[in-house]
């Protein structure tokens, strides 16, 4: 005689049990991360062109030209990784460290003009090198 076992169900009482869905569950988590991973994207580039981020891009092939024109500031002096460490480069050091930690100290933070180009350090026109 046939027990009926009540954990073990039914070809019906599963199908009941599990929506259709529940088989394609990896796949629907996997579109729908595809899904949210473009719409994301789709903001992140919305932002980078309204906020004018993208004006400032000079990796853009848009601005080849502009690249060339750009000059290095050689004009940091630092020290050498492998040089001798004396009391002659420990002033030079202190002499450095000094000029770099009044520029710092001089600037009133808590003033309107905090951002301005010259308390940026940028206002100087660049002088054309021969």
């Amino acid at each position: 005689m046939d027990q009926h076992n009540p954990h073990i169900l039914s070809d019906a009482a599963e199908d009941a049990a599990h929506p259709k869905w529940a088989k394609y569950r990896f796949i629907v988590l996997i579109v729908s991360s595809i899904a949210i991973a473009l719409i994301l994207v789709g903001v992140s580039l919305a932002l980078y062109t309204s906020s004018g981020t993208a004006q400032l891009d000079l990796s853009r092939p848009d601005y080849q030209a502009v690249r060339d024109q750009i000059k290095p500031d050689d004009d940091f002096k630092g020290f050498s990784a492998s040089g001798s460490t004396n009391a002659t480069e420990l002033d030079k050091f202190k002499a450095l460290y000094d000029a770099r930690l009044k520029d710092a100290t001089t600037v009133e933070v808590f003033t309107s003009d905090v951002l301005s180009d010259q308390a940026l350090g940028i206002d100087e026109q660049p002088t054309a090198t021969q």
